[in-house]
């Protein structure tokens, strides 16, 4: 899909962005630099982030976290926010009355006298999406929510602590304003957009933003190529990351195949970073060196993320951040991964000099990045 020209004046208030909005100047979390007179971002830390907030609801699972709390919910956002997170994660897509509302599946599923029946979250209204789950309005029912595992049996969508479905702006104004937010630019895999349409979406949703976002830490991502071009090309406050299942899925566009193919769409757009799956990474860790050299952040997500080991593993490799499920257990691990430690034989000016990764050899290094590929492919 070929991409046009698209000006800074069709953008609704982006001429209202406070000088000083850019997200580096405001962040500790980034640093802005300009190589090929595209802006790159350096991550001086190991980032944590939560998940659709405090964790995805996963069903017909024996760990409990999974049904603790209604994912991309307000609750469960707040919740995520009373541990050492640095950004949350969510899907935001937009209503056909022009709301963006936050909700991870494209359909929504639900029943009538017994009968299953899905409506696209694109196709409804704000009123009618806000019609189904618990309600805030005291006495009043909404229409029940189901979900399809992925072996595609219909349960009901049951969690310990429930919460009504909500929109962008609601998270902008009931969420710790220091909490950052990873805004994933969500579109259906199974249709052709229009770029008319997605400059649309993305108008509508930087609306939202550059509103009611203050002084807020904001990453923008997509799995949709020409959806994070545009963004990228629609604003220039806050970095875009494009996300790659990095070969663990096979899709019609190129694209998005392989962490080589991201990378490419990366510097031909000039976003700033790539958020990879682990398997991606795991099975193909030599790509790592190539997007370190391209001065692009690299963050995944994936279930391996939730395993400590796995997130050790990663921040020796260098990457900057991971995306996670289980909040409490990732930002406790982590928070002891960094705590200083004396090096292993590294002396400077007569002092040990502190280290906050673990002493291994390069040797030893090299040997487990050969060996983990292997054990991902069993």
């Amino acid at each position: 899909m070929a991409l046009k020209a698209v000006y800074v004046s069709d953008v609704p208030h982006l001429h209202q962005v406070p000088e000083n909005a850019s997200f580096s100047v405001r962040s500790n979390y980034f640093s802005k630099g300009v190589e090929l007179n595209r802006v790159t971002y350096g991550i001086p830390k190991f980032l944590v982030i939560g998940h659709r907030g405090h964790g995805k609801n996963k069903f017909e699972t024996t760990d409990r976290r999974m049904e603790a709390i209604k994912e991309n919910s307000i609750m469960s956002f707040n919740a995520a926010a009373k541990f050492p997170l640095d950004f949350i994660e969510f899907d935001v897509q937009v209503t056909k009355d022009g709301c963006p509302v936050i909700f991870h599946d494209d359909v929504i599923l639900s029943e009538d006298n017994g009968t299953v029946y899905e409506k696209k979250v694109t196709d409804l209204t704000l009123s009618e999406f806000r019609s189904y789950g618990p309600q805030r309005e005291t006495g009043t029912i909404g229409k029940p929510l189901l979900r399809k595992t992925k072996e595609g049996k219909i349960v009901r969508w049951s969690v310990e602590e429930d919460d009504s479905l909500c929109t962008l702006q609601d998270a902008f104004q009931s969420v710790k304003p220091s909490l950052g937010f990873n805004i994933e630019l969500k579109f259906d895999d199974h249709i052709v957009y229009q770029q008319d349409h997605l400059i649309w979406v993305l108008q509508t949703v930087l609306k939202v933003v550059f509103e009611y976002s203050n002084e807020r830490p904001i990453i923008f991502s997509s799995f949709h190529p020409d959806a994070a071009l545009l963004v990228r090309t629609l604003q220039s406050t806050y970095p875009v990351f494009f996300l790659t299942d990095a070969g663990t899925q096979i899709f019609y566009d190129e694209r998005r195949n392989s962490l080589e193919k991201a990378l490419k769409v990366c510097l031909e757009g000039g976003l700033q970073g790539i958020v990879s799956h682990v398997k991606g990474v795991f099975t193909n860790p030599g790509a790592v060196n190539n997007i370190k050299e391209a001065k692009l952040a690299l963050v995944t997500y994936g279930e391996l993320n939730n395993v400590p080991e796995a997130v050790h593993m990663q921040h020796l490799m260098g990457i900057d951040g991971v995306i996670v499920d289980f909040v409490e257990e990732i930002t406790e691990a982590v928070s002891d991964m960094l705590k200083p430690s004396k090096a292993c034989d590294e002396e400077e000016n007569g002092q040990m000099e502190l280290k906050a990764k673990p002493c291994f050899s390069e040797k030893e290094l090299s040997f487990l990045l050969k060996l983990i590929p292997e054990l991902i492919r069993q």
